[in-house]
């Protein structure tokens, strides 16, 4: 696919998750519910003559080592989301690490700018593989992980990355897409070797029916291992609990659905159970 339509997929295939101020239930905890004996680290890393910082969570409860998940943000990138996202994962007993994509912390403040920064990562896939490289191999030196037992997951934006990277032949145990775009780089069933989850918000308007079916067609025709569900009435953005409102300011068709937000994060718990072994 042409670097301009991949830039499409990824200024169509966005989250406002950034933007989560609420914490209903357990789809998104504060910091202030979690155990004490969760341990968060701030870190930087670098690759391209880049520096992108990078927030790990792991509980300090647990001995040894534990499955590592590396986590690739929306497209407003480094937000307080995706660390709010690693906390939860650190106390299901893994190790998490948040991802800077777009170096230096950056978050987007406007879809304008979001567009900016996002749409180069659709354009040149190898410079998401290498942005996404280099916060693996940090993760792998913390004495805390598990390098035999890795997995990523994805929300919108990052949902597409990882997809892509795991297409190009990034070796991990599975990914894990939350309301992702689809279509990217051709599978080749030489290089695929993760499995794959994909959580899809059944109302979603900015990824197709016809992009389903052709990301359906092409992992079949590969033998791919991956699973796809589907939310009923869930939109884009359907993890976000401000996704109505900003929806709403941006004159855009998303919306939290709590329903599919609970039901994703156990389908993907179910998914890392059958993985890490």
């Amino acid at each position: 696919m042409k670097s301009s339509a991949l830039f499409l997929i990824g200024t169509f295939a966005f989250a406002f998750s950034g933007f989560a101020t609420r914490h209903p239930d357990n789809s998104i905890k504060s910091i202030q519910s979690e155990p004490p004996s969760i341990k968060v680290e701030n870190i930087t890393y670098s690759t391209d003559g880049v520096t992108m910082n990078g927030y790990v969570a792991y509980d300090e409860a647990i001995k040894g080592k534990r499955p590592v998940v590396l986590i690739v943000p929306e497209w407003w990138g480094y937000t307080d989301y995706v660390k709010r996202r690693a906390r939860q994962l650190a106390e299901l007993g893994y190790l998490a690490i948040a991802v800077d994509m777009y170096g230096d912390g950056k978050v987007a403040a406007n879809p304008d700018e979001a567009k900016k920064l996002s749409g180069p990562f659709y354009g040149d896939p190898q410079m998401a593989k290498r942005r996404f490289d280099a916060a693996l191999a940090k993760i792998k030196k913390f004495k805390e992980a598990d390098t035999t037992n890795i997995a990523a997951i994805g929300y919108c934006f990052g949902g597409g990355i990882l997809l892509n990277v795991v297409r190009l032949g990034e070796n991990l145990k599975g990914v894990v897409s939350f309301h992702g775009s689809l279509i990217g780089v051709p599978a080749n069933k030489d290089l695929l070797k993760a499995k794959i989850l994909v959580c899809h918000g059944e109302a979603d308007k900015f990824v197709s029916p016809a992009d389903v079916a052709m990301f359906k067609k092409q992992m079949d025709s590969i033998g791919a291992d991956y699973t796809f569900k589907s939310y009923p009435n869930a939109t884009h953005a359907f993890t976000n609990p401000d996704a109505t409102a900003l929806g709403q300011k941006f004159s855009m068709p998303i919306a939290y659905n709590e329903a599919a937000d609970k039901a994703s994060w156990k389908d993907m718990q179910d998914f890392f159970k059958k993985i890490f072994r």
